[in-house]
């Protein structure tokens, strides 16, 4: 195989570690930002790009890096915030996992709501209590999610543009 043979290969393994990781912002097990920033590892590593490649691999370091923090920092002082524990958010995270295996993919957020709901009900003794709680801690999840996935997609775009330019 020669060298852009090579180089074409790279890129393919690349793209779809890059696009696996955006599908794990949704899929349970799959690590979303680690499968991104790999992706564009591989490519610098064992492509056949220019010496840009190394910027692009610093540039998607830093936002995988600022990503991962950001994606619990905002959503997690948010919740703080409006007062819901780590606790409801561990039962819905529990439950959302048995609901993917249970009902694929759409038992991943019955199951998180279910679970934080639960959850703040038995903290808080009233169902009306509950469910403010349950909306912030979906709100959170959500923001979490697309933080994840635009950092993911910023990934994906630094390497498209290192791949176009080097």
């Amino acid at each position: 195989m020669g060298l852009t043979e090579t180089g074409a290969v790279v890129s393919v393994i690349a793209a779809l570690a890059i696009l696996a990781g955006l599908a794990g912002v949704v899929l349970p097990g799959l690590p979303a930002l680690p499968l991104c920033w790999g992706g564009v590892l591989v490519w610098a590593l064992f492509g056949d790009a220019g010496a840009g490649r190394w910027l692009v691999l610093a540039a998607a370091t830093l936002v995988a890096l600022g990503g991962i923090v950001v994606k619990y920092a905002w959503p997690g002082r948010n919740l703080k915030r409006a007062g819901v524990p780590t606790t409801s958010l561990l039962a819905g995270a529990v439950l959302g996992l048995v609901g993917f295996f249970v009902i694929p993919v759409v038992g991943l957020v019955i199951g998180f709501v279910g679970g934080v709901f639960a959850a703040e009900r038995l903290r808080l003794g009233d169902t009306r209590l509950a469910w403010p709680a349950t909306k912030r801690a979906v709100g959170a999840a959500g923001l979490s999610m697309l933080i994840e996935f635009l950092s993911g997609v910023v990934i994906g775009a630094l390497w498209v543009a290192g791949l176009v330019l080097t």
